[in-house]
């Protein structure tokens, strides 16, 4: 476990240097030095950013050092930061009842399936097209700007670090069982019937539950998703992001697969969190929620963990995997301020264009560049291994309107196929009621 050794003494070092929540905002909300004020003649402007935990987005030592330059380049606009989480109290409900009450943060910091495909539809957000005809914006790469507008053309995200999530195995049992013959080590690529040979052999070395379908609720589901449209070329939703295409023949068959493949179970009692805790403890033999920050996470929080982590793209017929991507960046709430609005994109854009303070904005995201930038993360091997799978990043269909209902009919769908309902049943259910939730919205937000 000689990577494991060397990554939990390196993070564990980075952690030991974060200060507290309270330090932390102290710490931001500091006005800049009297004496870098040279713009005193200029009305100070107070704005709010709020931040879901992508990576260290919610460390506040990190964020007090970036704001830190932003405030000493424009004393005259001051930010002051929340910290969200993905617990809807404290998250996503928090934010729409800050919506409701007319008093939304000026900058929120999340992914375009909340900014474009759920406020933006809500039309609580300021049009960043303006922002995208810069140099450096045009550098972004297509699959990104294609995930950040809107079928209007509108952009109510500007991305700062994209991501692309795998699956993980036990490589320690895959040897002992024989089976790393089935994966192509030096791509982390392997075909659909190398997995169900794959299985198969970890069940005859006596691995009784090689892995599962997680689906007590949404925690995690990118895995699920992934796994399910990987195995035989299936696709969630249309390419247009306008409905939901789960009941394909592709997504039937594989659906079936995985209920019928011993060593793989559904279990409705279990979210990703879950999953990765069996994995992480030798009980599954694989995991299909997993990316960077689960194996930097487990690295320095899990002392137990003694077997060699391989990270893999999900199998695929095709032989090119197409992996569930994330996408993070920056958007502004209209507050109807047009001055607020103005400071807001300035930050933005401090953010974005400077070369030195956006690789300082995507490493504390724990992810990579939008736009090409070499030696970001040099001499970095956890993050230069895991960079293998940003070439295989797929459609960016989270944007497609009804997504937070698509989503539980998603877990749902598949409970209901682990309780032995048939298969084409449950997935003509689930895009019966996504596709009623996507007209929903796209009437809500005419």
């Amino acid at each position: 476990m000689k990577k494991m050794a060397v990554w939990a003494s390196v993070f564990a070092l980075a952690l030991s240097s974060c200060g507290t929540k309270t330090g932390g905002e102290q710490a931001m909300n500091q006005p800049a030095d009297q004496e870098e004020q040279t713009d005193s003649a200029l009305e100070p402007i107070e704005l709010t950013l709020w931040t879901y935990p992508v990576g260290n987005w919610t460390n506040p030592t990190n964020i007090a050092s970036v704001l830190g330059h932003f405030h000493r380049e424009y004393p005259n606009i001051h930010i002051s930061v929340e910290f969200l989480d993905y617990n809807n109290a404290t998250g996503d409900d928090r934010v729409q009842e800050a919506i409701t009450s007319g008093h939304p943060p000026d900058l929120i910091f999340e992914g375009p399936e909340r900014l474009v495909a759920n406020w933006g539809q809500q039309g609580v957000m300021v049009d960043l097209s303006d922002l995208w005809q810069s140099d450096h914006a045009k550098e972004i790469y297509d699959s990104v700007r294609f995930a950040c507008r809107n079928q209007n053309g509108q952009h109510y995200i500007f991305p700062v670090s994209m991501g692309t999530h795998c699956m993980a195995i036990n490589y320690d049992m895959f040897r002992a069982a024989g089976a790393l013959q089935y994966i192509d080590e030096e791509t982390r690529t392997w075909s659909t019937e190398d997995f169900i040979q794959a299985v198969e052999a970890l069940r005859a070395y006596g691995q009784q539950e090689v892995g599962v379908v997680y689906c007590k609720d949404q925690g995690g589901d990118q895995g699920t998703r992934a796994l399910v449209n990987n195995l035989y070329s299936g696709t969630f939703t249309d390419d247009a992001h306008t409905r939901y295409t789960a009941d394909s023949e592709e997504n039937i068959r594989a659906l079936q697969l995985l209920y019928d493949l011993e060593g793989i179970r559904f279990a409705p009692e279990m979210v990703g969190s879950d999953e990765i805790a069996q994995f992480c403890s030798s009980k599954l033999a694989m995991a299909f929620c997993w990316n960077v920050s689960m194996e930097i996470n487990q690295v320095v929080t899990n002392p137990n963990l003694d077997f060699e982590i391989l990270p893999m793209a999900f199998p695929t017929d095709s032989g090119q995997p197409k992996l569930q991507g994330g996408i993070w960046g920056f958007g502004i709430f209209d507050s109807g301020d047009p001055e607020k609005i103005r400071a807001a994109k300035t930050f933005i854009t401090f953010m974005t264009e400077n070369d030195s303070q956006y690789a300082k904005a995507v490493q504390i995201s724990g992810y990579w560049p939008v736009r090409p930038m070499e030696h970001i993360y040099t001499n970095d091997e956890l993050m230069n291994e895991y960079s293998i799978f940003t070439q295989y990043m797929g459609d960016y269909y989270q944007i497609t309107p009804g997504w937070a209902k698509a989503r539980t009919a998603w877990w749902t769908c598949l409970q209901k196929i682990g309780e032995g309902e048939e298969v084409a049943a449950s997935v003509e259910e689930f895009v019966s009621v996504a596709n009623a939730a996507a007209r929903q919205a796209e009437a809500d937000g005419q």
